[in-house]
Formats: structure tokens, sequence, C-alpha cells
């Protein structure tokens, strides 16, 4: 399985398309508080989907780009920590050569 390694928090996507804006500016034009913006941008909060459609309205992006980006994230991220083990719901059939 080709998997990215370490895929970008969608924030640091989000700072480089904000440019110049200050936090403080960007996020009165997005109807947040600076405070929401900022765990973004710094990677302490994820994109919602609230949040992806405000960007897309605001950048002209597609609010599914933001929350693509979110998840490649996010399962990057579980899949560094210790997985439990699991018991299959189902069995896999054994193929065998005939």
């Amino acid at each position: 399985m080709n998997t990215m390694h370490n895929p970008a928090h969608p924030g640091d996507v989000l700072r480089e398309y904000l440019g110049e804006y200050s936090v403080t500016e960007a996020a009165q034009r997005l109807g947040v508080t600076r405070a929401t913006l900022s765990r973004i941008l710094n990677g302490r909060a994820g994109i919602s989907a609230d949040m992806a459609l405000r960007l897309q309205q605001a950048l002209g992006t597609r609010a599914q780009m933001w929350l693509d980006m979110q998840s490649k994230h996010d399962l990057w991220q579980a899949e560094q920590q210790p997985r439990p083990t699991i018991t299959p719901f189902f069995q896999q059939p054994v193929l065998t050569s005939d």
C-alpha cells in the first residue's frame, strides 16, 4: 500500500492560503472566533465540515479538499499509535490452488 508519510495538517496549508491576513481578520471574514482559527492554524484542532464550507466560500477552494486533507492527516496520526489486537467478524477464505 502506498501511503503518504506524515501528511500536513490542513492548518499548515490554510496558513499559506491566508498569506498576509492576520488571524483576527481571517477569523472575522470566516465568521469564527480568533481562538477557533488559531487552534486550526496551530494544528490543535481539525477542519470540520462547517469550516470546510466556510473556506470554500472565502477562498474559492473545494470543501472536500479540506476534509480530505484532514482525513489523511488523522488517519496517518492514528496509524502511528499502537493498535489493539482485533478479532475479525468474518473469516477470510483460504485460497487453494487446484
